[in-house]
């Protein structure tokens, strides 16, 4: 890839990208690919709806909201809410890099922020361990914040919460997966498209 303007770099990217290789229809993962590539808006599916809705009902519950009583998620939003109670919710993090003489500017949303650690709250019917382990999600974010000691994703199943952590020790730096994308984008011709469509102002 030539030499171009900063390029915007989110883990929602990289993890479009990413699901291509790993989905039941990769077909369809590539369809859904090449719409967020193009920053195409995309109706969210049910479980999204689920998600978006569950974590609203926990920083909700942090910020001393009742619960409606016989909720079917009232022990998940407990689980989670107590373990963040505290945390700064939704705070961005950005942070410049170089990789391979292209610059990116690196953003993230984290959902939970506190002593250190950050907290990504999910709500996953289908969760398994080590679930999150090549997900661009906590390297990007500890890229963004080179402070931060742990990363924990907390996870509903609708019956369970679950935590998944890592470290900075333990995790492949986010480098090493944004220059893999941008060789596929080099190899596949969409490299042009990523940087028209991706340019941070």
């Amino acid at each position: 890839m030539s030499k171009k303007p900063r390029l915007l770099m989110t883990q929602s990217l990289l993890s479009a990208w990413q699901w291509q290789f790993k989905a039941f229809d990769p077909e369809s993962a590539h369809r859904e690919f090449l719409r967020t590539l193009r920053r195409e808006k995309t109706r969210p599916n049910q479980a999204m709806l689920d998600g978006i809705k569950f974590e609203n009902m926990v920083t909700e519950f942090c910020a001393g909201a009742e619960l409606p009583q016989g909720h079917e998620w009232e022990e998940g939003i407990r689980g989670i809410g107590n373990r963040v109670r505290g945390c700064q919710f939704q705070v961005p993090a950005y942070r410049d890099i170089l990789v391979d003489g292209i610059p990116f500017l690196l953003y993230g949303r984290l959902d939970g922020l506190q002593a250190g650690i950050i907290f990504d709250i999910k709500f996953s019917r289908g969760y398994q361990v080590g679930k999150y382990l090549d997900s661009p999600q906590h390297p990007m974010y500890f890229a963004c914040v080179p402070e931060a000691k742990r990363f924990d994703y907390v996870v509903y199943t609708g019956k369970d919460v679950c935590v998944e952590s890592y470290t900075p020790g333990e995790t492949v730096p986010i480098e090493r997966t944004i220059r893999d994308f941008i060789r596929y984008l080099e190899d596949t011709g969409l490299d042009k498209l990523y940087c028209e469509k991706w340019e941070a102002l």
